[in-house]
């Protein structure tokens, strides 16, 4: 079996963190605003964090950007937010390359626009030198849909095996899991992987989860005490 990738006792920073980034519309619409520039904003908060991480140490950072379930929205809402992932990865992509971040991206590819599954992974081989940060993007990706999908190609072999079957066998487990909002749930995210994270719960809508808010969560995790089952001596 793989370990966790924390160690029990005092925590220090966390080597991965993962983030349900949400609360984008509702920011734009307390303000009057169009849903896809609540989703704009949300954007530009994703990389000033992804910035941060590298700064504060974090190693791994995943975001949940795009649910196997978000097909169910307006198809507006969808079309715009398609339009935007397409435009950020031709323009952010160069920028991670030069910050040194590793993209990659994790869940189900049919159903999506062959388009951007092509740019999805043109990003992920221009990015593959990075050793500052590595990048998760969640996208069309649900929690219960990767376990099923590695169960489909498992024949045994025991949880190593499985994992080995993941979207991402190489990512580690997240140390600690944010949520913004002040919503307290993790909406099939990735369930195999946070069986052991920590779990902050914090209240900024995501457009408003400024490094103030994320090095409290990072300090939050810090205090905690991590037995993965054990006991504490």
């Amino acid at each position: 079996m793989t370990a966790p990738s924390g160690d029990a006792g005092a925590s220090g920073r966390p080597r991965h963190v993962a983030i349900i980034t949400d609360g984008n519309g509702r920011w734009a619409q307390s303000r009057g605003l169009p849903v896809a520039e609540g989703h704009r904003a949300g954007a530009d908060v994703v990389r000033a964090r992804l910035r941060d991480a590298v700064e504060l140490g974090v190693e791994e950072l995943t975001v949940f950007s795009f649910s196997t379930e978000n097909w169910s929205r307006p198809e507006h809402e969808v079309r715009a937010l398609m339009a935007m992932f397409s435009e950020r990865i031709d323009r952010e992509t160069p920028e991670l390359v030069e910050e040194g971040a590793r993209m990659r991206f994790i869940g189900r590819r049919e159903g999506v626009d062959p388009r951007l599954v092509e740019k999805m992974a043109w990003a992920e081989e221009q990015t593959a030198g990075g050793d500052a940060i590595t990048f998760y993007v969640a996208f069309n990706y649900g929690g219960r849909a990767e376990i099923l999908d590695a169960a489909a190609k498992y024949d045994g072999g025991g949880e190593d095996a499985f994992r080995s079957l993941l979207y991402a066998p190489d990512m580690t487990d997240p140390d600690l899991l944010i949520r913004t909002s002040g919503e307290q749930r993790i909406s099939n995210y990735l369930l195999w992987q946070c069986a052991y994270s920590e779990i902050v719960f914090a209240p900024e809508l995501w457009p408003e989860f400024d490094r103030a808010a994320f090095e409290r969560c990072l300090d939050a995790y810090g205090t905690r005490q991590r037995r993965f089952g054990g006991r504490e001596a």
